[in-house]
Protein backbone atom coordinates (compact mmCIF):
# COMPACT_ATOMS: atom_id res chain seq x y z
CA UNK A 1 0.00 0.00 0.00
CA UNK A 2 1.49 3.37 -1.03
CA UNK A 3 -0.84 6.38 -0.57
CA UNK A 4 -4.47 6.32 0.64
CA UNK A 5 -6.98 9.14 -0.09
CA UNK A 6 -9.25 10.04 2.84
CA UNK A 7 -11.67 13.02 2.51
CA UNK A 8 -9.66 14.33 -0.41
CA UNK A 9 -6.36 14.19 1.49
CA UNK A 10 -3.47 11.88 0.67
CA UNK A 11 -1.95 10.00 3.56
CA UNK A 12 1.47 8.42 3.41
CA UNK A 13 1.28 4.65 3.45
CA UNK A 14 3.34 2.11 5.32
CA UNK A 15 5.59 1.39 2.31
CA UNK A 16 7.02 4.91 2.46
CA UNK A 17 7.76 4.57 6.18
CA UNK A 18 9.37 1.18 5.64
CA UNK A 19 11.50 2.61 2.84
CA UNK A 20 12.59 5.55 5.01
CA UNK A 21 13.53 3.24 7.85
CA UNK A 22 15.47 1.02 5.46
CA UNK A 23 17.41 3.97 4.08
CA UNK A 24 18.17 5.16 7.61
CA UNK A 25 19.42 1.71 8.62
CA UNK A 26 21.66 1.57 5.53
CA UNK A 27 23.04 5.04 6.25
CA UNK A 28 23.82 4.09 9.85
CA UNK A 29 25.50 0.87 8.73
CA UNK A 30 27.61 2.65 6.12
CA UNK A 31 28.55 5.30 8.69
CA UNK A 32 29.69 2.67 11.17
CA UNK A 33 31.78 0.87 8.55
CA UNK A 34 33.38 4.12 7.37
CA UNK A 35 34.04 5.07 10.99
CA UNK A 36 35.98 1.84 11.55
CA UNK A 37 37.93 2.37 8.32
CA UNK A 38 38.76 5.92 9.40
CA UNK A 39 39.86 4.67 12.82
CA UNK A 40 42.12 1.99 11.33
CA UNK A 41 43.58 4.54 8.92
CA UNK A 42 44.19 7.37 11.37
CA UNK A 43 45.45 5.37 14.33
CA UNK A 44 48.86 4.41 12.82
CA UNK A 45 49.43 8.00 11.67
CA UNK A 46 48.55 9.50 15.03
CA UNK A 47 50.60 6.85 16.82
CA UNK A 48 53.74 7.55 14.78
CA UNK A 49 53.44 11.31 15.32
CA UNK A 50 52.81 10.81 19.05
CA UNK A 51 55.86 8.56 19.38
CA UNK A 52 58.03 11.09 17.56
CA UNK A 53 57.20 13.86 20.07
CA UNK A 54 57.00 11.71 23.20
CA UNK A 55 59.78 11.13 25.69
CA UNK A 56 62.02 8.38 24.23
CA UNK A 57 61.88 6.39 27.46
CA UNK A 58 58.06 6.38 27.29
CA UNK A 59 58.17 5.11 23.70
CA UNK A 60 60.62 2.34 24.54
CA UNK A 61 58.61 1.21 27.56
CA UNK A 62 55.39 1.07 25.54
CA UNK A 63 53.56 3.82 27.43
CA UNK A 64 52.46 5.58 24.24
CA UNK A 65 49.14 4.20 23.08
CA UNK A 66 47.63 7.12 21.14
CA UNK A 67 48.44 10.54 22.60
CA UNK A 68 51.98 11.80 23.35
CA UNK A 69 53.50 11.04 26.75
CA UNK A 70 55.72 13.78 28.27
CA UNK A 71 56.00 15.69 24.94
CA UNK A 72 59.48 16.69 23.87
CA UNK A 73 61.31 17.57 20.65
CA UNK A 74 64.49 15.76 21.63
CA UNK A 75 64.24 13.26 18.76
CA UNK A 76 63.77 16.00 16.16
CA UNK A 77 66.70 17.98 17.57
CA UNK A 78 68.95 14.95 17.16
CA UNK A 79 67.68 14.33 13.65
CA UNK A 80 68.33 17.87 12.42
CA UNK A 81 71.78 17.88 13.98
CA UNK A 82 72.77 15.02 11.71
CA UNK A 83 74.40 16.14 8.47
CA UNK A 84 73.62 12.93 6.57
CA UNK A 85 69.89 13.33 7.00
CA UNK A 86 69.99 17.01 6.04
CA UNK A 87 71.88 16.13 2.86
CA UNK A 88 69.35 13.38 2.18
CA UNK A 89 66.46 15.84 2.43
CA UNK A 90 68.18 18.34 0.12
CA UNK A 91 69.04 15.58 -2.37
CA UNK A 92 65.46 14.34 -2.40
CA UNK A 93 64.16 17.87 -2.99
CA UNK A 94 66.60 18.34 -5.88
CA UNK A 95 65.86 14.96 -7.47
CA UNK A 96 62.11 15.47 -7.08
CA UNK A 97 62.13 18.97 -8.57
CA UNK A 98 64.33 18.11 -11.56
CA UNK A 99 62.73 14.70 -12.14
CA UNK A 100 59.15 15.97 -11.96
CA UNK A 101 59.92 18.88 -14.27
CA UNK A 102 61.49 16.55 -16.84
CA UNK A 103 58.62 14.07 -16.49
CA UNK A 104 55.97 16.70 -17.15
CA UNK A 105 57.90 18.21 -20.04
CA UNK A 106 58.43 14.93 -21.89
CA UNK A 107 55.02 13.48 -21.04
CA UNK A 108 53.02 16.50 -22.18
CA UNK A 109 55.02 17.07 -25.37
CA UNK A 110 55.03 13.39 -26.34
CA UNK A 111 51.37 12.86 -25.47
CA UNK A 112 50.29 15.93 -27.44
CA UNK A 113 52.25 14.83 -30.50
CA UNK A 114 50.79 11.32 -30.30
CA UNK A 115 47.26 12.67 -29.84
CA UNK A 116 47.38 14.44 -33.22
CA UNK A 117 45.60 12.25 -35.77
CA UNK A 118 47.67 13.77 -38.56
CA UNK A 119 50.88 12.25 -37.16
CA UNK A 120 52.30 9.67 -39.56
CA UNK A 121 52.82 6.30 -37.86
CA UNK A 122 50.74 7.31 -34.86
CA UNK A 123 49.35 3.82 -34.20
CA UNK A 124 52.77 2.22 -34.57
CA UNK A 125 54.34 4.54 -32.01
CA UNK A 126 51.44 3.99 -29.63
CA UNK A 127 51.84 0.21 -29.83
CA UNK A 128 55.59 0.44 -29.27
CA UNK A 129 55.06 2.59 -26.18
CA UNK A 130 52.42 0.18 -24.89
CA UNK A 131 54.87 -2.67 -25.47
CA UNK A 132 57.20 -1.24 -22.82
CA UNK A 133 54.45 -1.63 -20.22
CA UNK A 134 54.61 -5.40 -20.57
CA UNK A 135 58.30 -6.00 -21.23
CA UNK A 136 61.48 -4.34 -19.98
CA UNK A 137 65.16 -4.78 -20.63
CA UNK A 138 65.83 -6.30 -17.21
CA UNK A 139 67.80 -5.16 -14.21
CA UNK A 140 71.32 -6.06 -15.33
CA UNK A 141 71.06 -4.60 -18.87
CA UNK A 142 69.56 -1.41 -17.44
CA UNK A 143 72.38 -1.15 -14.92
CA UNK A 144 74.95 -1.62 -17.70
CA UNK A 145 73.33 1.11 -19.77
CA UNK A 146 73.36 3.52 -16.83
CA UNK A 147 76.99 2.64 -16.11
CA UNK A 148 78.16 2.94 -19.73
CA UNK A 149 76.58 6.39 -20.01
CA UNK A 150 78.54 7.50 -16.94
CA UNK A 151 75.46 8.20 -14.84
CA UNK A 152 76.42 6.18 -11.76
CA UNK A 153 76.54 8.29 -8.58
CA UNK A 154 74.79 11.17 -10.33
CA UNK A 155 71.30 12.61 -10.21
CA UNK A 156 70.70 11.47 -13.79
CA UNK A 157 70.82 7.79 -12.82
CA UNK A 158 67.52 8.36 -10.99
CA UNK A 159 65.94 10.93 -13.31
CA UNK A 160 66.68 9.62 -16.82
CA UNK A 161 65.56 5.94 -16.52
CA UNK A 162 62.20 7.13 -15.16
CA UNK A 163 61.84 10.14 -17.45
CA UNK A 164 58.44 8.99 -18.74
CA UNK A 165 55.82 6.89 -16.98
CA UNK A 166 54.02 4.98 -19.71
CA UNK A 167 50.71 4.79 -17.83
CA UNK A 168 50.74 8.52 -17.18
CA UNK A 169 51.76 9.10 -20.78
CA UNK A 170 48.74 7.20 -22.12
CA UNK A 171 46.36 8.96 -19.70
CA UNK A 172 47.68 12.31 -20.89
CA UNK A 173 47.34 11.26 -24.51
CA UNK A 174 43.70 10.23 -24.01
CA UNK A 175 43.03 13.52 -22.27
CA UNK A 176 44.39 15.54 -25.17
CA UNK A 177 42.39 13.44 -27.64
CA UNK A 178 39.03 13.50 -25.86
CA UNK A 179 38.99 16.69 -23.79
CA UNK A 180 40.46 19.31 -26.12
CA UNK A 181 37.98 20.36 -28.85
CA UNK A 182 39.41 19.76 -32.30
CA UNK A 183 37.50 22.77 -33.61
CA UNK A 184 39.37 25.01 -31.19
CA UNK A 185 42.75 23.88 -32.49
CA UNK A 186 41.58 24.15 -36.10
CA UNK A 187 40.38 27.71 -35.50
CA UNK A 188 43.77 28.59 -34.05
CA UNK A 189 45.48 27.11 -37.10
CA UNK A 190 43.28 29.20 -39.37
CA UNK A 191 44.39 32.28 -37.44
CA UNK A 192 48.01 31.34 -38.17
CA UNK A 193 49.00 29.86 -34.80
CA UNK A 194 51.79 27.28 -34.85
CA UNK A 195 51.53 23.92 -33.11
CA UNK A 196 53.85 25.14 -30.37
CA UNK A 197 51.66 28.18 -29.73
CA UNK A 198 48.51 26.04 -29.72
CA UNK A 199 50.11 23.67 -27.25
CA UNK A 200 51.25 26.43 -24.89
CA UNK A 201 48.32 28.85 -25.09
CA UNK A 202 45.36 26.49 -25.61
CA UNK A 203 46.10 22.88 -24.71
CA UNK A 204 48.02 23.37 -21.46
CA UNK A 205 45.60 25.92 -19.92
CA UNK A 206 42.68 23.58 -20.66
CA UNK A 207 44.50 20.64 -19.07
CA UNK A 208 45.17 22.02 -15.58
CA UNK A 209 43.35 19.18 -13.83
CA UNK A 210 45.28 16.35 -15.48
CA UNK A 211 48.55 18.29 -15.18
CA UNK A 212 47.98 18.62 -11.43
CA UNK A 213 47.37 14.88 -11.15
CA UNK A 214 50.46 14.06 -13.20
CA UNK A 215 52.47 16.45 -11.05
CA UNK A 216 51.36 14.66 -7.88
CA UNK A 217 51.98 11.20 -9.32
CA UNK A 218 55.48 12.03 -10.52
CA UNK A 219 56.35 14.08 -7.45
CA UNK A 220 55.36 11.32 -5.02
CA UNK A 221 57.21 8.76 -7.13
CA UNK A 222 60.47 10.72 -7.08
CA UNK A 223 60.18 11.60 -3.40
CA UNK A 224 59.71 7.92 -2.52
CA UNK A 225 62.42 6.78 -4.93
CA UNK A 226 64.36 4.04 -3.19
CA UNK A 227 65.41 1.09 -5.34
CA UNK A 228 67.14 2.95 -8.17
CA UNK A 229 68.91 5.22 -5.69
CA UNK A 230 70.09 2.21 -3.70
CA UNK A 231 71.28 0.54 -6.89
CA UNK A 232 72.95 3.43 -8.71
CA UNK A 233 74.12 5.81 -5.96
CA UNK A 234 76.73 4.52 -3.53
CA UNK A 235 78.14 7.90 -2.52
CA UNK A 236 76.54 8.69 0.86
CA UNK A 237 76.62 12.44 0.18
CA UNK A 238 74.39 11.99 -2.90
CA UNK A 239 71.86 9.52 -1.53
CA UNK A 240 68.22 10.68 -1.21
CA UNK A 241 66.20 10.68 1.98
CA UNK A 242 64.60 7.28 1.47
CA UNK A 243 67.98 5.53 1.32
CA UNK A 244 69.09 7.34 4.47
CA UNK A 245 65.83 6.27 6.09
CA UNK A 246 66.53 2.70 5.09
CA UNK A 247 69.92 2.85 6.76
CA UNK A 248 68.34 4.12 9.95
CA UNK A 249 65.44 1.67 10.04
CA UNK A 250 66.97 -1.46 8.50
CA UNK A 251 70.74 -1.19 8.75
CA UNK A 252 70.46 -0.03 12.39
CA UNK A 253 72.82 2.91 11.86
CA UNK A 254 70.82 5.21 14.10
CA UNK A 255 73.45 4.92 16.83
CA UNK A 256 75.86 6.85 14.60
CA UNK A 257 73.53 9.84 14.85
CA UNK A 258 74.05 10.12 18.61
CA UNK A 259 77.37 11.92 18.94
CA UNK A 260 77.09 12.07 22.71
CA UNK A 261 76.25 8.40 22.95
CA UNK A 262 79.35 7.71 25.04
CA UNK A 263 77.84 9.61 27.96
CA UNK A 264 74.48 7.81 27.74
CA UNK A 265 73.43 4.56 29.29
CA UNK A 266 72.45 1.60 27.15
CA UNK A 267 68.74 2.08 27.88
CA UNK A 268 68.93 5.79 27.07
CA UNK A 269 70.61 5.05 23.75
CA UNK A 270 67.94 2.49 22.84
CA UNK A 271 65.16 4.88 23.84
CA UNK A 272 66.58 7.80 21.86
CA UNK A 273 67.20 5.56 18.85
CA UNK A 274 63.54 4.54 18.88
CA UNK A 275 62.40 8.18 19.03
CA UNK A 276 64.73 9.13 16.18
CA UNK A 277 63.24 6.40 13.98
CA UNK A 278 59.73 7.75 14.44
CA UNK A 279 60.90 11.34 13.88
CA UNK A 280 62.55 10.41 10.58
CA UNK A 281 59.39 8.64 9.40
CA UNK A 282 57.35 11.78 10.09
CA UNK A 283 59.88 14.06 8.37
CA UNK A 284 59.93 11.88 5.25
CA UNK A 285 56.12 11.75 5.03
CA UNK A 286 55.07 15.32 5.83
CA UNK A 287 56.09 17.05 2.53
CA UNK A 288 53.89 14.90 0.29
CA UNK A 289 50.97 14.99 2.74
CA UNK A 290 51.24 18.78 2.98
CA UNK A 291 51.14 19.14 -0.81
CA UNK A 292 47.93 17.21 -1.35
CA UNK A 293 45.42 19.85 -0.09
CA UNK A 294 46.70 22.32 -2.68
CA UNK A 295 45.90 19.88 -5.51
CA UNK A 296 42.79 18.27 -4.06
CA UNK A 297 40.33 20.30 -6.15
CA UNK A 298 42.01 19.08 -9.34
CA UNK A 299 42.59 15.53 -8.21
CA UNK A 300 39.12 13.96 -8.46
CA UNK A 301 38.45 15.60 -11.82
CA UNK A 302 41.90 14.93 -13.21
CA UNK A 303 41.86 11.22 -12.36
CA UNK A 304 38.70 10.71 -14.45
CA UNK A 305 39.67 12.96 -17.36
CA UNK A 306 40.78 10.80 -20.24
CA UNK A 307 39.91 7.59 -18.39
CA UNK A 308 36.95 6.93 -20.68
CA UNK A 309 36.46 7.82 -24.28
CA UNK A 310 33.54 9.95 -25.31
Amino acid sequence: MSNVTVNGKKLKGTSRRVRDRGDLAIDIGVGIILGFILLFTLYPLIYVVSCSISAPSAVLSGQVMLLPVRPTLMSYNKVFQEGTLNRGVLNSILYTAVGTGLNLLLTTIGAYALSEKRLVGRKFFSKMIMFTMMFSGGLIPTYMVVKNFGMLNTMWSIVIPNAIGVTNFMIMKNTFENSIPTELKEAACVEGASQIRIFITIVLPLSKAILAVMFMYYCVGHWNEYFNALLYITDASKQPLQVVLRKVLVANEVNEMMSDGATMTSNDRLALAEGIRYAIIVISSVPMIAMYPFFQRYFAKGVMVGAVKG
